[in-house]
């Protein structure tokens, strides 16, 4: 269960890391200090990455589900 949440959750987590990272890296050359700054390309990357692996990450949690319930009713009978 961990690693498929990993799993999932894991484009949404380092593309926004990478986004917060670049941003913060700019934010600290130009010494601009706008907190929310950060709040839209981060929305936007997410947005395109949700797109992008959407459709696996759904797959892969229906994947873990067919498997749980296969399982509960396997140890049923």
């Amino acid at each position: 269960m961990l690693w498929v949440t990993a799993l999932v959750a894991a484009p949404v987590l380092l593309s926004s890391l990478v986004v917060g990272a670049v941003i913060g890296l700019i934010q600290a050359a130009t010494s601009v200090n706008e907190q929310t700054l950060t709040f839209v390309p981060k929305l936007a990357v997410i947005a395109l990455v949700l797109v992008i692996f959407g459709a696996s990450m759904m797959a892969l949690l229906a994947d873990f589900t067919e498997d749980i319930f296969a399982e509960i009713s396997r140890i049923g009978q």
